[in-house]
């Protein structure tokens, strides 16, 4: 599965995959030394046909039998080490690759949006894994040992070898169908598979709504289209790869038996005995079992091989860069420069030409209708949607030339729809961060307003909310979201309709937040639909259309809008 690879992120998987010659180098050694004990039966069923029988020595069947049980159980032993170091070898490769694969997703789901086809390189990483720890690798480590059964069958007669020759032949032609008739079929189920999951992704994610809103019915309609369909091509995948299996069997089967007849033949004729008749056909049966074991396993290894290009392929679309050197703590100021951001997989950016300066103790309301691209500059000034153009710069540095973990220590970001995780109030403000320190998680509850709330909790700090913070209802949650982008006081904070589900003691909590953020010497911005989240900022960024329409102090920029005096 050798495929050419560029940059840090492809070169990785090849390193992945180096780094399991030396232990693949002893499954060779060892599938070496089974493969030459595999001919501990014929040689015994030799011994007894051609020596035993004719002595009539017991004495001599003991040793030999004794002899071969001590054979097979070493051959045993062999065996399930292999067995067990290529499992080692698949838990290795997940483990060099498995974030690389997470990174990989990530990346994906920001190019080309959060879908079911995100989650692709951890399936990928899986079917590799599987693959290694089976039955595949070690068919494809016996098959250079059929030259050697092959040739002993040509030294007990010409004629058993050429009959074992014949039935390789057709095995391969076997293999070769298999190749090219599940290729097709098993690129089809991936594309199923994924188109299914993410309808049952949502469906899951969304179901509150879609129950309340009768849509049940509908959407599980939808999504047993897309199952119908996935199976139908699974079906057909796994009706050429099992008929090829069955037909394959059929034939080894059928292989013996004239294996056995042409020993016959011989035997009569007086040109072999008894005994090479019967070592011939167990030979054969072990010269064919490796090829009958690849095609069983064909499909895997064609989902593993499409796996690895897959990877490989998006490596080198999404490489991995280099570490950047580590960078000061913004505390002066935010600059963006010409910005324009599209959403993830589409070419047409949603705002463009962006351009203003904030100073450390600032804080700035993004207004305008809905559709204006609010949202996106807020995706766009925190780095979560890339920019296509432009620059968003703290303190001189574009946010690009932060390492991602480093610059997210220095930006609060509270979005629009506000998501929390599956863990307790404690590690969702922390942002899991390992051992976090509680006054900092306490500090940033209270200047969120939500301390208070918090303790009358069951549970209090320690509350599990659950996925998405079902435990809490919308203004609860959105609080809680606001200590989380308050936490470990960061320089940039950037609040997307943060008081959407306030209450009024909510609204006073967010505005006594903001007038902190700006008291410590820190850049906020505020996008607002409700003029009540302006309270305690001094700037004003219009947008309209994705354009920047003004941008300047609260009172003139309101003031030019309304067309009237406001406040400062």
């Amino acid at each position: 599965m050798k495929v050419p690879a560029h940059g840090p992120s492809a070169t990785a998987i090849n390193s992945a995959f180096r780094s399991c010659r030396r232990p693949l180098l002893g499954v060779g050694a060892f599938s070496c030394v089974i493969n030459l004990l595999m001919l501990t039966g014929p040689f015994f069923m030799l011994q007894v046909y051609d020596r035993v029988l004719a002595s009539r020595s017991v004495p001599t069947l003991v040793a030999l039998l004794v002899l071969a049980a001590v054979l097979y159980a070493f051959q045993g032993l062999l065996d399930l080490i292999r067995a067990r170091i290529l499992v080692g070898v698949g838990m290795r490769l997940d483990a060099n690759l498995r974030r690389l694969a997470f990174d990989l997703m990530s990346g994906l789901a920001l190019r080309r949006g959060a879908d079911g086809n995100s989650q692709q390189p951890l399936r990928d990483l899986d079917q590799i894994r599987q693959f290694v720890s089976g039955q595949g690798p070690i068919a494809m480590f016996d098959l250079p040992w059929v030259p050697l059964y092959l040739g002993l069958l040509f030294v007990f007669h010409p004629l058993l070898g050429l009959v074992g020759l014949g039935g390789i032949v057709v095995l391969c032609g076997f293999m070769l169908v298999t190749e090219f008739s599940t290729k097709a079929p098993q690129r089809e189920v991936a594309k199923r598979s994924v188109t299914r999951n993410a309808l049952a992704d949502t469906y899951s994610r969304n179901i509150e709504a879609i129950g309340a809103l009768g849509m049940g019915e509908a959407l599980r309609r939808r999504w047993e289209q897309a199952h119908d369909a996935y199976l139908a091509d699974n079906r057909k995948a796994t009706y050429v790869s099992g008929d090829l299996v069955a037909s394959s069997k059929s034939f080894r089967f059928l292989l013996q038996s004239l294996m056995l007849a042409a020993g016959a033949f011989l035997v009569i004729g007086g040109e072999a005995s008894g005994g090479v008749m019967i070592a011939a056909s167990i030979i054969s049966s072990r010269a064919l079992a490796p090829v009958e074991l690849a095609i069983a396993n064909w499909r895997g290894f064609v989902a593993a091989r499409q796996g690895y290009a897959r990877l490989v392929a998006l490596a080198r679309e999404i490489p991995a860069s280099a570490a950047p050197m580590p960078l000061p703590a913004p505390v002066a100021r935010l600059d963006v420069a010409a910005l324009a951001v599209a959403a993830p997989g589409q070419p047409r950016p949603i705002i463009a030409g962006i351009t203003f300066n904030v100073a450390a103790g600032s804080a700035v309301g993004v207004i305008g209708t809905s559709g204006s691209g609010k949202s996106t500059l807020a995706r766009g000034l925190v780095g979560a949607w890339p920019g296509s153009k432009g620059s968003v710069r703290l303190d001189g540095a574009a946010i690009e030339q932060w390492d991602r973990d480093a610059l997210g220590r220095h930006i609060g970001y509270l979005p629009q729809d506000v998501v929390l995780f599956d863990g307790t109030v404690a590690e969702n403000i922390a942002r899991f961060q390992p051992d976090p320190e509680p006054a900092a998680i306490i500090a940033a509850a209270t200047r969120a307003g939500v301390h208070d709330l918090i303790l009358r909790l069951p549970n209090g700090y320690d509350t599990r909310l659950g996925e998405g913070g079902a435990a809490l209802s919308g203004g609860e949650r959105q609080r809680v979201a606001l200590a989380r982008a308050l936490y470990g006081e960061p320089f940039l904070i950037v609040l997307d309709e943060p008081n959407s589900n306030l209450d009024a003691a909510g609204e006073t909590a967010l505005t006594q937040a903001i007038r902190w953020a700006r008291e410590t010497g820190r850049v906020v911005v505020v996008i607002a639909h409700r003029p009540s989240a302006l309270a305690a900022v001094d700037l004003v960024l219009m947008l309209a259309d994705g354009k920047q329409q003004a941008f300047g102090p609260r009172a003139e920029v309101l003031g030019r809008v309304l067309k009237q005096p406001v406040a400062a």
